[in-house]
C-alpha cells in the first residue's frame, strides 16, 4: 500500500482527467490514501467538500485547511483573524487531518516577509491549539523560518517538497520533522532524508516524475516516487511502502 500525502486533486481547474479516472488510476497503482491540501481559506474549504463527498463514496481521500504563503495578500490581513476562527471550526470535519500548506516563500520578486511571517505566526498557532500536524512549504527562507518554528510546540509535522541545502534538512531532521519526498527527487539533484524520516508525495498535478515529465501528474504516480526510492536506499518497493505508510498513518492519523 502507498500513501499520497501531498495533492492538490479537489481543484478542477488544474486537472485534465477525471476524478473517477484519477481514483482508478491510483488503486491500480497500489494508492490506498490520499491527502489533499489546501492552499487558501476557500481553496480549503473547496477541499473539504471534495474530501467528505468521495469518502461518502468509498475512498480514503483526506484534506488539510492550508494558507500558503503566496496567497496571502495585503487585503486578506483584515480577514485573518476570522480565517482562523472559520478554519477552528472546519478542523472538526472527520476528513481533516491537519493543516498546510503553511510556511514561508522568499523565491519570487516582491514577497513581503512581514506579511508572510504574520500569516504564519497564525496558521502555527492555530496548529498547536488544535494539536494537528503541518504540511510546511519553506522555499528560500529558512533562515526566518526556523526561529518561528522554534517558538512552537507542535505535533510530529512534515516539511514538503524538501529542495534545499543538507543543512537545512539537518536542521529539519533534528527538529523530528519528516520529509515529503516527490516527483522531483526522480530528475533534480537533492539532499535526501533517511528513509525512516520520509513521506510519498506527488503535489499533484504538479511535479510530475519521471517517465511522466511533461504530462498532469496524479497520485497514482507516488509509484513512480516509491520505485526511485528503492533503488536510492538499494531496497525492495515492498519496503519503501511499508515505511513511508506507516510514517504518513502515524502522523496523519489515518
Amino acid at each position: 500500500m502507498l500513501i499520497d500525502t501531498h495533492t492538490h486533486i479537489h481543484d478542477e481547474s488544474d486537472r485534465a482527467d477525471s476524478i473517477e479516472g484519477i481514483f482508478e488510476h491510483a488503486h491500480k497503482q497500489g494508492v490506498d490514501k490520499i491527502i489533499t491540501i489546501g492552499t487558501s481559506p476557500k481553496d480549503s474549504l473547496k477541499a473539504r467538500v471534495f474530501a467528505e463527498k468521495w469518502a461518502k463514496n468509498g475512498e480514503n481521500i483526506f484534506w488539510t485547511f492550508g494558507y500558503h504563503p503566496n496567497e496571502y495578500a495585503e487585503k486578506d490581513r483584515i480577514n485573518l483573524t476570522n480565517d482562523i476562527n472559520m478554519a477552528s471550526e472546519a478542523l472538526k470535519s472527520p476528513q481533516n487531518v491537519g493543516i498546510g500548506e503553511i510556511g514561508l516563500d522568499y523565491h519570487f520578486d516582491g514577497y513581503d516577509a512581514e506579511r508572510q511571517r504574520e500569516l504564519l505566526l497564525g496558521m502555527l498557532q492555530l496548529a498547536q491549539d488544535h494539536k494537528k500536524p503541518v504540511s510546511f512549504h519553506v522555499r528560500d527562507a529558512f533562515e526566518d523560518f526556523w526561529p518561528i518554528f522554534d517558538n512552537f510546540h507542535l505535533v510530529t509535522s512534515v516539511m514538503h517538497s524538501f529542495s534545499d541545502s543538507k543543512k537545512n534538512l539537518r536542521e529539519a531532521l533534528n527538529r523530528d520533522l519528516y520529509i515529503g519526498v516527490n516527483g522531483l527527487a526522480t530528475f533534480a539533484d537533492l539532499a535526501h532524508p533517511p528513509l525512516e524520516r520520509m513521506v510519498l508525495e506527488t503535489d499533484a498535478p504538479y511535479l510530475t516524475p519521471k517517465p511522466f515529465r511533461g504530462t498532469m501528474n496524479k497520485p497514482g504516480y507516488v509509484k513512480c516516487v516509491a520505485e526511485w526510492a528503492a533503488e536510492y536506499y538499494e531496497v525492495d518497493i515492498s519496503e519503501v511502502a511499508k515505511i513511508t505508510s506507516a510514517n504518513a498513518e502515524k502522523i496523519f492519523k489515518i
